[in-house]
């Protein structure tokens, strides 16, 4: 499984370039939000997360299979993958985030890409909540900083 690809993957790239071509800009892959959201855009405090309809479980789409050899460990596989997903977006809501799941098979045809991109432009011109982001560095200094008091 180490060739599946985490960032980048043909469906990221394809509404980056479209949201891109919008005129939307955006961050990618922001280790500092719960999850790694595949496109941030900060300013609106948008989180959007390209799903590939296999390995997420997208609900009554042709691309949700399961292999047939070694089931058990598949169904366990998209189980923690489903409750991963749940938990990084409550986060995400949590901090104050809106979050966008886009799925592969919606950005398949232009029609369906350019309608997920009008979308996202909408939820552009929504006023920005307070949203708060984490910073590793900071957290990482503070933790320590904690250890060191607790240890003393």
């Amino acid at each position: 499984m180490r060739r599946v690809r985490q960032k980048n993957t043909a469906p990221e790239i394809r509404l980056r370039k479209a949201l891109h071509a919008a005129g939307v800009r955006f961050r990618l892959h922001d280790n500092r939000l719960p999850g790694h959201p595949d496109i941030v855009l900060a300013g609106r405090c948008l989180a959007i997360f390209v799903h590939g309809c296999f390995w997420h479980r997208h609900e009554g789409c042709s691309r949700t299979t399961t292999p047939k050899s070694n089931r058990t460990y598949w169904e366990q596989k998209f189980a923690e993958n489903i409750e991963r997903d749940k938990r990084k977006t409550s986060q995400l809501v949590n901090n104050g985030w809106n979050v966008r799941i886009v799925w592969e098979c919606e950005i398949l045809d232009d029609a369906t890409l350019a309608r997920v991109v009008g979308e996202i432009v909408a939820a552009q011109a929504i006023p920005r909540n307070r949203c708060r982001v984490r910073d590793s560095r900071q957290s990482k200094v503070a933790k320590r900083n904690r250890d060191s008091i607790s240890t003393s």
